[in-house]
């Protein structure tokens, strides 16, 4: 039995049996091996794994956004309105074969724009190239979920499916569980808030889930109230978070009163790429979900670079002082000292920060390092006093002679037995 028969026959099972509290342990079990054969699926290896052709597409800009939905959607007229990049675009499906690049100028940053090819039903299991569109999808610090508005509403959801079975993660949080494989000790499972998705015995049903995975000995915490999907997520360590915003496209083809039930759902925007309706709210819609922050430097002397601003996302290493020297220099950290900052992180103007700062948008940064002197006598290990002079370091106390130097001891072994009585003795 192949491993798409396994699955079938898995799914199978679980639309048969009824979810109550009783019956939780045994949907963990079959979750998990469910999972386990997903990952099988997506990810072959020995000499079955062979090399396909994949969209090469070097990373660009500040930040990736892809294309993704079912052909003849309006992505290339998307693509071509967006970016002014040419991509063909017909009436009929599967107009775009490969991944097509555009570059978006907004505010002073480069966002990169795939013009994916559409998706089919399968595609997560490699039908209509789904595997390299998905692989693509994956390196995106954003996914552009495009879908026709005179289609029925299910075309969402199987979307969203196609992606979940892809291990990808729409406008989800990685869930806080802790969970850590250790060589002896058993399993220890503890959790800090009372879990409501995990049946009448949450102990039972982590129990089993991990003796499916054949772990023995680990640690897990639960610090919220999650579900046995968040704790197969953890446990198997590839799956992808990503935020998607779901573009309804062709509204000029639909009623008002159908326009207003899309674009009250929750990360959904309307537009009509056609008429080229409402494009400018997607680009910020696109830009506020992105999150991006942008810090401009300063040289001491002279006014900020208001022209070049170096762009930070919590996605690509974080928002504070340090990533962002990291982004100017990979040696500039190591000769770090202080910076001024100015802008809404700061309590007054200018402040004096140091690497851990979280910074935010349109701060401005002065970067202040280590003189030659300080920065070779801290390569030698040694430190330098306020006034300049080098600092003695410290002496190293013997452990085995806590007490130092006595006059009572010699060089050659235990203190001398003089015979004596009196104060070295311990009496007044």
């Amino acid at each position: 039995m192949g491993v798409q028969e396994k699955i079938a026959e898995l799914q199978l099972e679980m639309a048969r049996t009824q979810k109550n509290k009783a019956t939780e342990g045994h949907l963990g079990i079959l979750k998990a091996k469910l999972a386990k054969l997903r990952t099988e699926l997506l990810e072959p290896t020995g000499p079955t794994k062979q090399a396909g052709e994949g969209f090469d597409v070097v990373k660009y800009g500040d930040a990736r956004i892809a294309l993704i939905g079912f052909p003849s959607v309006g992505k290339s007229t998307a693509l071509a309105l967006l970016t002014g990049t040419e991509s063909e675009a017909a009436a009929y499906e599967f107009t775009t074969l490969t991944c097509i690049p555009g570059v978006i100028h907004h505010k002073g940053t480069k966002i990169q724009l795939l013009d994916l090819p559409g998706i089919i039903e399968g595609a997560a299991s490699g039908k209509g190239r789904g595997r390299q569109v998905i692989a693509v999808a994956k390196s995106a610090d954003l996914v552009l979920m495009m879908l026709d508005a005179t289609k029925p509403d299910a075309h969402r959801a199987q979307l969203e499916q196609e992606l979940e079975t892809a291990m990808i993660r729409l406008n989800k949080d990685p869930p806080d569980i802790y969970f850590k494989r250790k060589k002896t000790g058993g399993i220890k499972f503890n959790n800090m808030v009372p879990l409501t998705k995990m049946g009448a015995t949450p102990g039972d049903t982590v129990y089993r889930v991990l003796q499916e995975y054949r772990i023995h000995n680990c640690e897990v915490v639960f610090r919220g109230d999650y579900s046995i999907d968040d704790m197969i997520d953890v446990i198997e360590g590839n799956r992808k978070y990503v935020k998607c915003l779901y573009c309804y496209n062709k509204v000029d083809a639909v009623t008002m009163e159908e326009v207003e039930v899309l674009a009250s759902q929750p990360n959904s925007i309307v537009v009509s790429c056609h008429l080229n309706l409402n494009m400018d709210r997607l680009v910020s819609r696109m830009w506020d979900m992105l999150a991006l922050i942008r810090i401009y430097t300063r040289r001491r002397g002279e006014p900020p670079d208001l022209e070049e601003p170096t762009v930070l996302t919590a996605g690509r290493g974080g928002v504070n002082v340090k990533t962002m020297c990291m982004h100017l220099h990979k040696d500039l950290l190591k000769e770090f000292k202080y910076a001024l900052c100015w802008g809404q992180s700061c309590k007054h103007a200018p402040q004096r920060v140091g690497k851990d700062h979280e910074l935010c948008d349109e701060d401005v940064i002065q970067v202040f390092k280590k003189t030659a002197k300080q920065y070779g006598m801290e390569k030698k290990g040694k430190t330098l006093t306020k006034q300049g002079c080098l600092a003695e370091p410290k002496k190293e106390v013997d452990k085995k002679d806590k007490r130092g130097p006595s006059s009572n001891r010699h060089d050659g072994g235990p203190a001398k037995n003089t015979g004596k009585m009196g104060k070295s003795a311990g009496f007044a």
